[in-house]
């Protein structure tokens, strides 16, 4: 099986702030919509049970995804798993946040792969170059959505509040 990949990145904010953005599966769209696209979100808002469908913004034939958050350990960690690729892929995302020495929170996202397509699998290294690639980036724009709402709590809404979803 394709090795796990784990992306980590440091952000001040305290890891009740962070596992409360978090824990709001709606609001994965705005960091990660830069490779994941046409998000609809439906169950539970927050917390075990949420549900969203996407797409993975790749070329060839359409790659949609069904998220589901399977577990949450307040505000230490909380696991996704994500069924897609026709049912032939079947991933767990987990974050775990760790308090930093400063203060603020150590973000970790680990993906791994229970079960994947053959090709990803040959290409495993690929798969694994390309995928950290895009939650390196997510992790960056999480950081800086964090300090933006710190700065202008207004600036992101939830999305009950907008009445989007």
């Amino acid at each position: 099986m394709i090795r796990p990949v784990t992306c980590t990145i440091d952000v001040p904010q305290s890891r009740e702030r962070v596992f409360e953005h978090l824990e709001l599966l709606a609001d994965h769209e705005r960091f990660t919509d830069h490779f994941l696209v046409e998000w609809s979100v439906s169950g539970p808002p927050r917390g075990v049970g949420a549900k969203a469908r996407m797409r993975l913004k790749k070329p060839g034939p359409a790659d949609w995804l069904e998220m589901e958050v399977v577990a949450a350990e307040p505000p230490a960690r909380s696991v996704e798993e994500s069924v897609s690729a026709r049912g032939r892929r079947l991933t767990r995302g987990t974050y775990a946040l760790e308090p930093t020495a400063e203060g603020g929170t150590r973000v970790s996202f680990t993906l791994a792969w229970l079960r994947a397509p053959l090709g990803e699998r040959i290409g495993a290294s690929l798969t694994r170059a390309v995928t950290r690639r895009a939650n390196a980036r997510s992790l960056r724009r999480l950081a800086d959505e964090l300090a933006l709402a710190d700065l202008d709590p207004d600036r992101v809404k939830q999305p009950e509040e907008e009445g989007k979803r």
